[in-house]
Order: C-alpha cells, then sequence, then structure tokens
C-alpha cells in the first residue's frame, strides 16, 4: 500500500469507552471493508492465583474491542455488500497450562466468529480465524523467554515441522483470508502452528 493511504491511531483496548470512541471516528472518516483483530494479553498464572481483573482485562480486550471494532465498520462492509473481518485466536485455545483466561478468552473468539459468520454471510462478509502456535519473532514470545534460549529451543524441537513461527507466516494467513480469493471461505479457523494443534507442547 502506498505510504499516503497510511494512517495510525493508538488507542488502550483495554479501555472500552476510548475504543468505541475511536472505532467511531476511523468509520465516520474512511470506507471500512477489513477490520484485523490483532490484540493480546497473556497474563499466566496457576488456577489458584487468577483473579477478576485479569478476567476483566482479557476480556475487554480479546471481546470487547473486537466487536467494537467490527461494529464501527458494519454500516460500511453492509453497504459495500463486501467485508473481510479476520480474528487473531491461538493455538491456546486448545488448552495451555497457566493460561486460565487467556485460552479461554482466545477460544471464545472461534466462538464469535462462527456466531457472525452465518449472520454476516448474507451480507457478502466473511469471518474467520487465524490462530497461531509459538511465534519467535514477536514481543509477545519474548516476554515469555528468549527466542535464543534453550527453552526455546526445546520448544521448537517439540513442533512436528520442528522450528517457532515467524511474523510472516501469520501474516500470510490473514492476507489469504482478507483477499477476494477467500470469498468461499467464512466461519473457520486456520492454525499457523507447525502443526502444535495436533500435539501436545509445554510452552
Amino acid at each position: 500500500m502506498e505510504p499516503s493511504k497510511l494512517s495510525s491511531r493508538e488507542v488502550d483496548l483495554l479501555d472500552a469507552t476510548a475504543t468505541r470512541q475511536a472505532a467511531a471516528e476511523i468509520s465516520a472518516s474512511s470506507a471500512i471493508t477489513h477490520v484485523v483483530h490483532n490484540a493480546g494479553a497473556i497474563r499466566p498464572k496457576l488456577l489458584e492465583e487468577v483473579d477478576d481483573e485479569d478476567v476483566g482485562a482479557l476480556a475487554q480486550l480479546h471481546f470487547g474491542a473486537g466487536i467494537a471494532l467490527a461494529q464501527a465498520a458494519l454500516p460500511n462492509m453492509k453497504q459495500a455488500r463486501f467485508g473481510r473481518i479476520v480474528l487473531l485466536s491461538s493455538r491456546a485455545a486448545l488448552g495451555a497450562a497457566t493460561r486460565t483466561v487467556y485460552s479461554a478468552t482466545k477460544a471464545g473468539i472461534i466462538g464469535m466468529a462462527r456466531t457472525w459468520a452465518p449472520e454476516l454471510a448474507p451480507f457478502g462478509i466473511t469471518v474467520n480465524v487465524v490462530a497461531p502456535g509459538p511465534i519467535g519473532d514477536t514481543e509477545m514470545f519474548e516476554s515469555v523467554m528468549s527466542p535464543e534460549s534453550e527453552r526455546a529451543k526445546k520448544l521448537a524441537q517439540s513442533i512436528p515441522l520442528g522450528r517457532l513461527g515467524k511474523s510472516t507466516d501469520v501474516a500470510r494467513a490473514v492476507s489469504f483470508f482478507s483477499s477476494p480469493d477467500a470469498d468461499f471461505i467464512t466461519g473457520q479457523t486456520l492454525y499457523v502452528c507447525g502443526g502444535a494443534s495436533i500435539g501436545s507442547i509445554s510452552i
């Protein structure tokens, strides 16, 4: 995309009011046809340590923000009879130790997409999910472990394809779901995880 067509807006997605306001302002100034909700925070804790603040924060980040962004874009998408919504879940949606709230809300994203898909299909709007596994070149991964550590190397060895993922692996999946070529695919979840979703890994 040409740099002249790019713009950015900084907003705290944990702030529901600020998120809705920013989404409304953007939709009022741009004819939005694509929404990619790519946000996540892990907050790893054992079950006994999970508190209400964790539940509220990750519910807002993973559910509330995605709902607000989609709702703001829907009027234009429906008018255009075309839209692409791509939500980012995680392989952890299948379960992972110390990920009670993260896993639950990332699994909920899949359910949310499968609910939106039939609602929005009559308007030419598709809704799909990309669920990454361990992506070694991200800030989120580095907050858990160093990509160069022995722990990361062991993790990579436990993945069927034998390596950590890259941001570009995820970006290609999002790009496909966002493209006109994906116009007969909706309500689906694509695990970009090197095969980790069919095996057992320990993060």
